[in-house]
């Protein structure tokens, strides 16, 4: 385990820095109050058309364990896991919370991959964000709403270097630096009873 190294007082909240070997992560456990927060989740789980992607594998068309959306700007496609994403036009929403972030993370996110987590039996494998399309050192920026889920991290050449962080309501993760290219990261399923999670990860399209 990965210990954090420095905390210190932000714009948003207080925030904890993380330095990992090969890589780096910002948390910001609450960047939208309770209000914002249950404002935006509720609004999410009505108003985006979710819809649920088939994957190959082993020779067998499988549905990915989760409901998703992609958002962005015009053109700014996206393929993971043989599927291809083309975007929808931003909502004044998801700019609203776009915007927010971008300030933080002081890069200009162009799209956004939309994730619902129904319940604990939805997940996401372990993997890297990173394809050619986000180019060298990719910063992710993930916000999460409603139920609290395990987020997981493995360096990839030395399994025995890992770090864990529950992401709450209303939290933003910013990972950065090499992390993308050394580490894999997943949502585990969980037999407990737990209510429904949007996650929304920000992207840089090259």
């Amino acid at each position: 385990m990965i210990n954090q190294l420095d905390i210190f007082g932000s714009i948003k909240n207080t925030t904890i820095k993380i330095e990992l070997q090969n890589g780096k992560l910002q948390f910001f456990e609450n960047f939208f109050d309770q209000k914002q927060s249950d404002n935006f989740f509720g609004s999410l789980l009505e108003n985006i058309p979710w819809h649920q992607d088939k994957i190959k594998m082993y020779g067998k068309e499988l549905k990915v364990p989760r409901l998703s959306a992609w958002y962005g700007d015009s053109n700014m496609s996206y393929s993971y896991s043989g599927i291809k994403l083309s975007p929808k036009p931003w909502t004044t929403e998801l700019l609203t919370i776009k915007n927010e972030i971008d300030k933080v993370a002081n890069v200009k996110f162009n799209s956004v991959l939309l994730n619902r987590y129904r319940d604990g039996n939805d997940s996401v494998s372990w993997h890297s964000d990173d394809e050619p399309e986000l180019g060298k050192n990719p910063i992710i920026g993930s916000l999460n709403f409603g139920a609290t889920r395990r987020f997981m991290l493995r360096h990839k050449n030395d399994k025995s270097l890992t770090y864990e962080i529950e992401l709450k309501h209303g939290s933003f993760l910013l990972m950065f630096g090499e992390l993308q290219h050394y580490w894999i990261h997943q949502v585990p399923k969980t037999a407990k009873k737990i209510g429904e999670r949007v996650n929304l990860t920000f992207r840089v399209i090259k």
